[in-house]
């Protein structure tokens, strides 16, 4: 008998009748003598909902200004689905329970809207694995010291399951999407892509980093950090499936590589529209200055990914980077507020019209000329390279959002992925 924890994302629960699908499948486990432990999302478009109602009710106020009560909304679209699951699984004979975050207990900062996991107290959860019960818990949130419910963020359930499935020392993390596996890249943007059996955890990591919405980075950082064995898997295949042969499906988020995975230069093409570049023009080129720019933009808990200063010029310099396009205009006015008049810049520009376009692949630590190729290949295309970023096993450009999906499928066939194996 082994501990499994399910996670099923908003689409698997986004009807009565999905959700009683689920429980089928969960029952399935169940009685196949496996422990299980379900983390759900909320129901498809009902975080949204919520929060837009939020907006209706004070639209001039930026998200920060409330962002316990968002938090507090939020969190109980997750505790709906949490309840109806455990109902239907009830229906179907199977006993079980359902906890909210606060109730398990999983703490976080009180970072609201972008809370983080601090520790989870599993003694509840164990007695009633013990006494045969499937035991549901609330993805996406927690409560921090203050006794207030907090959100982990976006794509916060997986990071929830899967810290879950640590806290529990589980046999392995099934991750359920509406996507059958991680692919070379969308195949909504490439039809050719093809699906991974296998993905080590440093490309998946990288793929998550650079915008792939299969998995949330954050999740991907636990398992690494844990070792919680991982699966993607398709939440919409039949439900009485044999139990072994789903088990092996999907992709399997390795820890080993393998000479397979070596004969791969490139695994993968991500890609993240979600991104907007700002510019500090005339800044003074003087020891400290990316740290008191960086620096206050790190503790508004704004999240920085590409960085780039140019060479100075006359004593100055321009100092560039990108940020979440959500992200952007609380930056825009952060720097103008408090940093350009210590800094003595001459401006702050921005441009929400950029996206970043990455290849991931372990391979790339043994071959040289990956990066000229990716450059070779997009200037063939006549595209402008705004800002590069560079990893042992990932290069990452930073381009106008326009041409985003015709750079994905160049790429995606000059690296032959869209190649049988």
């Amino acid at each position: 008998m082994a501990l499994i924890v399910h996670k099923y994302g908003g689409t698997s629960m986004g009807s009565t009748e999905r959700i009683r699908n689920v429980a089928k499948r969960v029952a399935k486990w169940a009685r196949a003598g496996h422990q299980i432990v379900v983390v759900p999302s909320a129901m498809s478009g009902e975080t949204n909902r919520l929060l837009g109602l939020a907006k209706e009710l004070s639209p001039s106020k930026q998200d920060d200004a409330y962002a316990r009560e968002l938090d507090a909304l939020a969190a109980t679209g997750e505790q709906a689905s949490s309840a109806l699951l455990a109902i239907a699984l009830q229906a179907e004979g199977m006993p079980a329970v359902s906890y909210a975050g606060w109730q398990v207990t999983i703490k976080t900062n009180s970072a609201f809207t972008k809370a983080r996991i601090e520790s989870i107290d599993d003694k509840r959860v164990r007695a009633d694995l013990d006494a045969g019960k499937v035991v549901i818990i609330t993805g996406f949130q927690g409560v921090d010291d203050g006794g207030n419910v907090t959100t982990l963020g976006r794509g916060g359930s997986d990071t929830s399951a899967v810290a879950i499935a640590a806290a529990l020392k589980a046999h392995e993390c099934l991750i359920y999407t509406d996507v059958d596996g991680v692919y070379t890249t969308d195949p909504r943007v490439v039809p050719e892509a093809r699906r991974l059996a296998t993905v080590s955890f440093e490309e998946m990591l990288e793929m998550a980093s650079m915008g792939s919405k299969v998995l949330q980075i954050r999740s991907v950082e636990f398992a690494g950090k844990y070792k919680v064995p991982l699966r993607v898997l398709s939440s919409f295949t039949d439900w009485d499936i044999d139990i072994n042969e789903e088990a092996k499906s999907g992709t399997l988020i390795s820890f080993e590589e393998d000479e397979k995975m070596e004969q791969a230069i490139v695994s993968g093409i991500a890609f993240n529209r979600d991104e907007a570049k700002i510019s500090v023009l005339g800044v003074p080129d003087t020891p400290g200055i990316a740290y008191q720019i960086l620096g206050a933009v790190a503790d508004a808990n704004i999240e920085v990914d590409v960085i780039i200063q140019n060479i100075s010029r006359d004593g100055k310099t321009d100092f560039s980077f990108t940020v979440n396009r959500n992200d952007c205009a609380k930056t825009v006015e952060l720097l103008n507020t408090k940093v350009l008049p210590k800094l003595g810049a001459e401006d702050v520009i921005s441009d929400t019209k950029i996206c970043k376009v990455s290849i991931v692949g372990i391979g790339m630590r043994s071959h040289v000329g990956v990066a000229s190729k990716m450059f070779r290949i997009l200037s063939e295309e006549g595209i402008n390279i705004q800002m590069i970023s560079t990893s042992e096993i990932k290069t990452s450009v930073v381009i106008d959002e326009k041409y985003m999906e015709l750079a994905v499928r160049a790429l995606h066939k000059a690296f032959d992925l869209d190649q049988p194996v």
